[in-house]
């Protein structure tokens, strides 16, 4: 019963391996788009959205979504960091 746990166990995370390995070669293949304001943005779902870094400037960051067609966008824009204080 042990090894029959086991094994199921390492057949999923194998699988999750490979899905995980499936969008980060999708997400590297699709081109980067810069945005602007006057842009409208067909989102339909949000796959991903890089980590603002702690630093007081504006920094790129990246959105990676689906539109209502089912076609994966990688979105790069322009944020303020996280590292700027009030006081």
């Amino acid at each position: 019963m042990k090894y029959l746990l086991a094994l199921a166990l390492a057949l999923g995370s194998v699988c999750g391996m490979a899905m995980a390995d499936d969008a980060t070669e999708q997400a590297q293949a699709t081109p980067i788009e810069a945005y602007n304001y006057s842009q409208h943005l067909d989102i339909a779902h949000i796959v991903s959205i890089s980590d603002v870094p702690n630093v007081c400037a504006v920094v790129p960051a990246r959105m990676t979504y689906d539109d209502s067609q089912g076609h994966r966008h990688v979105l790069e824009y322009r944020v303020m960091g996280n590292g700027c204080s009030n006081g």
